[in-house]
């Protein structure tokens, strides 16, 4: 029997060579800010503090731990789950440089699943829509329902279609993580996905060169794929603070209860 092809997303060459520029130190910097309105949003806000000890969350691709530390430094029961072994890695350093626990997973969303396990979980950053099929990101959508308990939170944030068409560009260039970073985007089809190439040319001239594409869902069809895949409610906004999905949206971010 042939072994399976590995998806691009697969490839930890490609993760440890574009780390510190998808997660430089302003990424870092809003994970603060990210975690307080995770829990805002499910419930357990800093006035009610006692409430996140205990709560159990599922950080689904979890990369090297951004959100996954935050939201155990403020008392939750974290699972991080991730295909990259680095990041895990990674992540388990923040850990005990932070002084938390952590259950750090290697494992495909397109499998993972732990019955009723979890209050809630997170997919965030637009860690969504890599696979080549719909049909995958509904098993992943699927699993992740199946494994909340009754009434549990999903809480998926990503680059909406239309905020894409919104702020579409040809390209740019940047300086960051100790890069020169060049990209190139495209559209793929009707809006159906965006092409993006990355280019990093480091301090000695030499060049990395790696292109990928996302999936693009509109609110609403993503929406429409979550309640779907098991979630009995979704609600779209445009960032963590219950902002309206609109002209002036700063990202998607849908809210879904088991």
């Amino acid at each position: 029997m042939s072994e399976r092809k590995k998806d691009w997303f697969e490839n930890e060459n490609f993760w440890a060579q574009y780390s510190p520029v998808l997660f430089d130190a302003q990424r870092w910097a809003e994970a603060p800010d990210v975690a307080e309105g995770v829990l805002r949003i499910i419930g357990a806000s800093q006035e009610r503090g006692h409430e996140r000890y205990g709560l159990s969350i599922l950080d689904a691709g979890c990369g090297p731990g951004r959100i996954s530390v935050e939201l155990a430094l403020r008392g939750a029961r974290v699972t991080g789950v991730d295909l990259i072994r680095p990041f895990l890695n990674a992540a388990q350093e923040s850990a005990q440089d932070e002084g938390v626990e952590i259950d750090l997973v290697q494992a495909d969303l397109r499998t993972f699943r732990r019955p009723g396990a979890f209050d809630a979980a997170v997919s965030l950053y637009t860690s969504f829509g890599y696979c080549d099929t719909v049909e995958e990101d509904l098993q992943i959508l699927k699993n992740v329902a199946s494994s909340l308990k009754e009434g549990g939170w999903f809480i998926l944030e990503m680059t909406g279609r239309e905020i894409a068409v919104r702020d579409f560009t040809e390209g740019e260039w940047f300086e960051r993580g100790g890069f020169t970073v060049l990209t190139e985007f495209s559209v793929v089809g009707a809006w159906e996905g965006l092409k993006s190439r990355w280019m990093l040319i480091d301090e000695n001239g030499r060049k990395i060169d790696h292109s990928f594409v996302q999936r693009l869902y509109s609110a609403v069809e993503l929406k429409r794929l979550m309640l779907a895949s098991g979630f009995v409610s979704v609600e779209i906004y445009g960032d963590f603070d219950f902002s309206p999905y609109n002209e002036k949206a700063r990202t998607m971010v849908l809210v879904a209860r088991a």
